[in-house]
């Protein structure tokens, strides 16, 4: 267990924690810095649904700025990691049967990108993305996730990236820089942190039927499964630790995750 690389959840938020020096940002460098050196990352980022799943296999993967309205500052950030034909494959094979499609469109979207740039600010360590197949279950990603365990004995560090309360339909933006949450991003966010202590996921497998909390915090399900990932990686007797563990704009949680 102790040669296994962690594995991470972050809740990346607004592009603006990009450029931001902030408590969340400042924690997403704290965690990196405790850990060893990876020899790639793997990331599942709710920014990339798919039907069908891919992994990006290009030698330098682009920078894509998915999102409007920021500041020019946010749109001339390049993030030059490599990739890894290598990983890519690896991949692909792990997850046999399964097709999965070597991809040379995509690259590394903000979910990625935005929370690297903290973490490996000089963009040295080998990168891919990994879709989320919009056509599964939620028991379908934790199973597919099961698959890729070995990546994390060979020094991958496989990150899930998205929010665990997620609704922009909802949100304060007037307390979008200020710890608050509506009562049901709340309730909800308590119950799943509960739920991953108690090492339960069997409610957040099954999410949709937990109740109006769960589904106004959990509208569409891209910012949620990246999260799915992270627990189908996780071994029974690994220590969970949670940071930046907020609600921010009333409907947006900042929880992540380090299990290790």
């Amino acid at each position: 267990m102790n040669n296994m690389m962690p594995i991470l959840f972050v809740g990346h938020g607004s592009p603006m924690n990009a450029i931001e020096n902030n408590k969340y940002t400042k924690n997403f460098s704290r965690i990196a810095n405790g850990i060893k050196r990876p020899t790639a990352i793997a990331c599942i980022s709710a920014h990339w649904v798919t039907q069908g799943t891919k992994v990006t296999s290009m030698e330098n993967p682009k920078t894509i700025h998915d999102f409007y309205g920021f500041p020019r500052e946010l749109y001339d950030i390049e993030y030059k990691a490599s990739g890894s034909m290598e990983i890519a494959k690896k991949v692909q094979d792990l997850l046999l049967p399964i097709s999965v499609e070597l991809n040379t469109d995509w690259g590394l979207d903000h979910g990625t990108w935005s929370v690297l740039r903290h973490m490996y600010p000089n963009a040295n360590i080998p990168v891919v993305q990994i879709s989320i197949d919009y056509t599964k279950s939620t028991e379908y990603h934790y199973n597919i996730a099961k698959k890729m365990k070995l990546l994390r004995q060979e020094g991958v560090l496989i990150i899930g990236s998205g929010n665990i309360v997620h609704n922009l339909s909802m949100i304060d933006f007037e307390k979008i820089e200020t710890n608050y949450g509506f009562d049901w991003a709340i309730k909800t966010q308590k119950n799943i942190n509960d739920n991953i202590i108690n090492n339960n996921f069997e409610p957040l497998l099954n999410y949709l039927k937990q109740g109006d909390s769960f589904n106004l915090a959990i509208p569409t399900p891209e910012h949620f499964l990246p999260l799915i990932y992270i627990l189908g990686l996780k071994e029974d007797n690994e220590k969970i630790e949670f940071f930046n563990n907020e609600l921010v704009g009333g409907s947006i949680s900042m929880t992540s995750i380090k299990i290790s």
